[in-house]
């Protein structure tokens, strides 16, 4: 479900976080880092630890990059500035730009579909599920701002692996097949499923982009407001 975004549109709206507050029917988790750092030096610039934290330390410069500037606008010296080491040490992880950012989709793509389907109401009425699945996505957006960005406000599929593909597909379908039970049931449109994903997914990266462009965080009543059109959008 990424969004075909335009790599090249709005490179200063899409290097922002999204300023979004969660929703009280959501209880905000600690934020996972995107990787274990031992140090933070001054300037931007990570001091890398050990092997292993080395290793993370590049992950994490990456995603801030990626975020800031596309996947495409920055270079693999501007990583190991970001990460303090010598842009040699990055081939020694990663054999090139294209596999560290298959590296940072599929860690980010995993997190997100844990926060999304894990223990997913299967047995609930629609109306609940897609409750439930609002309010996730808006606490992954939350609480994972820098991963929400790099995962939706960019486009990746020129540079995505099969491995990465595979999860991308193999998530979309679990979606689909969502779906595709509640039209049987006759709780949602009939019609193509990904015609009803790609509003729902479309409608949660606006609100999102609006609170990018605005940088105004969102209130419990929009947060509902939303999830709420969204549902009449999609509802039988």
């Amino acid at each position: 479900m990424t969004s075909p975004a335009n790599p090249k549109a709005s490179p200063a709206r899409a290097r922002t976080a999204p300023a979004v507050e969660p929703p009280d029917a959501v209880a905000p988790e600690p934020s996972e880092p995107p990787g274990r750092l031992s140090q933070t030096a001054i300037g931007g610039r990570r001091v890398a630890g050990d092997k292993a934290d080395k290793r993370e330390t590049i992950l994490a410069a990456a995603l801030e990059l990626f975020v800031e500037r596309g996947f495409y606008g920055t270079a693999v010296p501007e990583i190991a500035e970001r990460a303090g080491v010598g842009a040699g040490t990055i081939y020694r992880y990663f054999e090139s730009k294209e596999a560290l950012v298959n590296e940072l989709y599929r860690e980010h793509k995993l997190r997100f579909g844990q926060v999304a389907l894990d223990e997913f109401p299967v047995t609930a009425p629609t109306r609940e599920q897609f409750r439930v699945l609002w309010m996730r996505m808006a606490r992954f957006a939350v609480d994972h701002p820098s991963s929400f960005v790099f995962l939706e406000l960019h486009h990746h599929a020129r540079y995505l692996d099969a491995r990465s593909r595979e999860i991308e597909h193999r998530m979309t379908a679990m979606f689909r097949e969502v779906v595709v039970a509640a039209q049987a049931r006759g709780e949602l449109k009939p019609g193509d499923p990904r015609v009803l994903m790609g509003l729902v997914m479309g409608g949660f990266i606006g609100v999102i982009r609006g609170c990018v462009d605005d940088d105004r965080p969102l209130g419990e009543a929009d947060w509902k407001l939303a999830e709420q059109c969204m549902w009449e959008a999609i509802r039988a």
